[in-house]
């Protein structure tokens, strides 16, 4: 009787190990819903390697088996990710990069104006007639392949292809140009000339404000200069600033290099040519005139 009471409590206690292990021990990704019916047998529990077979059914409990065989997926499943091709240039970048792109446009005749450095609404029109001409996905900017076959297709731009002359022919200077250090700035011609006793050293295309708006005419000084300028009214970016009269100031216009005379300044001489600006405005100093004129 005592025999058969032990016997009984062995076997309930056994049982009781096997149901504790299989509510308790980690659950494999993806187990759960997995549709097995079947219990798990204590043997299958202890091993850490045991995975479902494909039929619901317990695997093999065998030491033997391969982490491989866990549920969780392998590698070689997974769908990799297809490569992304890497882009060069787009609109609104604003680099000597994006100056030779103009060029090598200009050469295949798909852009009239001159290299600005700035990527707007023009050279994105020239980048997808060149795409669609030569079978790439017209984006309008320029990838890796997109740049390739625009290089294979050109010549590296010289110099005067890079910075040709200004597009606008500069008018006859005022009378009040020719003495001394003056920014010369006709309104007619609509081109700034950089002037030392009378001799031109540069010109530049310029732009203008609107009706609304417009730039004043008159004889000023440069009051004061910031390369980084950020207008306190509009909130627009104003590199290389030199003001002259308040709050006008001859500075470079990422609008004017993307839609030309299109647009118009809130009063301001905008420049569209950033690197000559840069050099100009090295060379202004503060107290040196600056002559609006029509």
């Amino acid at each position: 009787m005592h025999r058969k009471k032990a016997i009984v409590r062995a076997l309930g206690l056994a049982t009781a190990v096997a149901l504790a292990a299989t509510a308790c021990g980690p659950q494999e990704p993806g187990a759960a819903g997995s549709g097995s019916s079947a219990p798990a047998s204590p043997t299958a529990v202890a091993s850490p390697d045991a995975s479902p077979s494909t039929d619901g059914k317990p695997g093999d409990a065998s030491p033997s088996a391969s982490p491989s065989a866990s549920a969780s997926p392998s590698p070689s499943v997974s769908a990799s990710p297809s490569p992304t091709v890497k882009q060069v240039m787009a609109n609104g970048d604003d680099s000597e990069l994006v100056r030779e792109l103009q060029a090598r446009l200009r050469q295949l005749k798909l852009m009239t104006v001159a290299p600005t450095g700035f990527y707007g609404s023009k050279t994105t029109a020239a980048v997808k007639s060149f795409q669609s001409k030569n079978g790439l996905p017209a984006t309008g900017g320029v990838d890796e392949p997109t740049w390739k076959k625009i290089q294979n297709a050109t010549k590296k731009p010289t110099a005067a292809e890079l910075r040709p002359p200004t597009v606008n022919e500069p008018d006859a200077p005022d009378a009040r140009c020719m003495t001394g250090r003056v920014m010369c700035i006709s309104k007619e011609s609509r081109t700034l000339a950089w002037m030392i006793d009378g001799k031109v050293v540069s010109t530049l295309d310029v732009r203008f404000g609107s009706e609304k708006t417009p730039t004043r005419e008159g004889e000023f000084k440069v009051e004061w200069k910031a390369k980084d300028w950020t207008s306190t009214i509009y909130h627009t970016p104003m590199p290389y600033s030199m003001f002259f009269n308040g709050g006008q100031a001859v500075h470079y216009s990422a609008d004017f290099a993307a839609r030309g005379y299109a647009g118009a300044s809130h009063g301001c001489v905008n420049v569209r040519d950033k690197a000559r600006l840069a050099t100009l405005f090295d060379a202004v100093k503060v107290g040196d005139k600056v002559v609006v004129y029509w």
